[in-house]
């Protein structure tokens, strides 16, 4: 009974965070063209940061107190050399075939000599890792980003890239294993990549607008990754993204 009733009030407060980021007074908002659904972003923002303060968060400390330092990067060896074909299929698709080849020599070496990924054998000879994924290859076929949007649990995407994910789940092998297998890979990679990310936390945390910090930089590394790091002095765009009308269109706001 204490379970079931820990369990309501969870949903209860996550529900709560939600509706009030939807309820959010105008002068919160940042009016950004880039962010059309910002009312709706920031009550998912905010169901999400409950969820990560009360669990992922807290899960993600645990992990890092009990895994000893070389437990964990091998199983961020392993979990990176998983998507590896992905990141292949990708390099074919955008027609980057030394890249393609490059990759393809890593996943072999490191799933061999490296035991299934969990050394990575690639790296100490020489071979790059690339990141590759199939909103990344939208966008470079010209497909616009389209407006920002958060996803309940999965957090920063856009119109783009937020379908594009399910393409990318079928080209990890662990899709294709058992359900128990897959999703236990699935979990133990969602609490490692919130252990790599709790150096950002303090950032984070001085942040006047959390949330416009989080978009902003969201936007800014995807636009990064299209263009393959093509950058200039004028401001990073993502091709086919909505561009600011006024710069003076409202300044971030505080949750």
């Amino acid at each position: 009974m204490r379970l079931i009733r820990a369990a309501r009030a969870a949903v209860g407060m996550t529900l709560s965070a939600w509706l009030a980021g939807c309820a959010a007074n105008p002068a919160q908002l940042t009016h950004s063209p880039k962010d059309p659904y910002e009312r709706f972003n920031r009550g998912t923002h905010r169901f999400n940061d409950v969820l990560d303060r009360s669990v992922a968060k807290p899960v993600a400390k645990g992990y890092r107190a009990i895994t000893p330092q070389a437990v964990r990067t091998g199983i961020g060896n392993f979990t990176a050399n998983l998507e590896m074909p992905g990141t292949m299929l990708n390099d074919m698709l955008q027609g980057k075939l030394r890249a393609a080849a490059s990759d393809m020599g890593r996943f072999l070496l490191n799933t061999t000599m490296g035991i299934g990924g969990f050394f990575d054998v690639a790296s100490k000879a020489g071979i790059d890792h690339n990141e590759e994924d199939f909103g990344q290859t939208l966008g470079a076929w010209g497909v616009p980003s389209g407006p920002y949007l958060v996803l309940p649990l999965l957090g920063p995407s856009n119109i783009r890239d937020a379908p594009s994910r399910v393409v990318d789940s079928f080209t990890n092998p662990s899709t294709y294993t058992n359900p128990e297998v897959h999703w236990s890979y699935w979990v133990v990679d969602k609490i490692h990549k919130r252990y790599e990310l709790l150096p950002l936390d303090p950032t984070l945390q001085k942040a006047f607008d959390p949330y416009a910090f989080i978009r902003d930089a969201y936007l800014q590394n995807r636009a990064y990754k299209v263009s393959d790091g093509q950058v200039s002095e004028e401001p990073l765009e993502d091709p086919g993204a909505p561009m600011d009308q006024d710069a003076d269109g409202g300044a971030a706001k505080p949750q």
